[in-house]
């Protein structure tokens, strides 16, 4: 589990895909005696397990179904990642209780600056908007947002000039993709609800 709090921005160093899988290599600040092979990463809110590590930098393996159904497959040498650890029994729960267990991939349709802060429009599949709700949440490439308003199948984030900044938002443009994480909530009371 994790929280959709960025605690660091690694860089994707390289990229095997000579198996039917990839092997992705991310270097990071991160203490590499603090995580143990077989732990979980965020690696823009995709949970993957270290397969190996050295000084600087952890490897992953990544699926075909994960290639699929994320960005990842879009990753190059010198991506930049926005990573998190996987939360321990007691850690504040800053942000909302997030999986990485990827739903799909939303669009960037607008960026705008509103005072400090960025105004983003984010459209997502139709069979999504469901779990989309005013002053509810949602995981972006990671980062645990408020939902400001919604329309149909596009919404609204408030982006502070701290998330801008310490994560990989400010680097993106109008088109591009994310990895998207609905509420979990939002999935159970659907569910409950007969819409799923």
């Amino acid at each position: 589990m994790f929280t959709g709090i960025i605690t660091h921005i690694g860089t994707v160093a390289n990229i095997d895909k000579s198996g039917g899988d990839w092997k992705l290599f991310i270097q990071s600040s991160i203490a590499v005696d603090e995580i143990p092979v077989g732990a979980s990463i965020a690696c823009s809110g995709c949970c993957l397990t270290v397969i190996d590590k050295a000084p600087g930098w952890f490897a992953f393996n990544v699926s075909g179904e994960t290639l699929s159904k994320t960005v990842i497959g879009k990753w190059s040498t010198g991506t930049r990642v926005n990573l998190e650890k996987a939360m321990k029994l007691g850690d504040e729960l800053g942000g909302h209780i997030v999986t990485g267990h990827v739903d799909g991939l939303a669009v960037i349709e607008s960026i705008k600056a509103e005072g400090d802060s960025h105004r983003l429009k984010i459209s997502v599949p139709h069979a999504f908007a469901l779990y989309m709700a005013p002053k509810g949440s949602v995981c972006l490439d990671g980062i645990s947002l408020t939902v400001n308003e919604v329309e149909g199948n596009v919404f609204g984030v408030n982006i502070i000039p701290h998330t801008w900044t310490q994560t990989t938002l400010g680097e993106k443009n109008v088109g591009d993709s994310l990895n998207m994480e609905v509420d979990l909530l939002a999935r159970y009371v659907a569910r409950q609800m007969g819409k799923i």
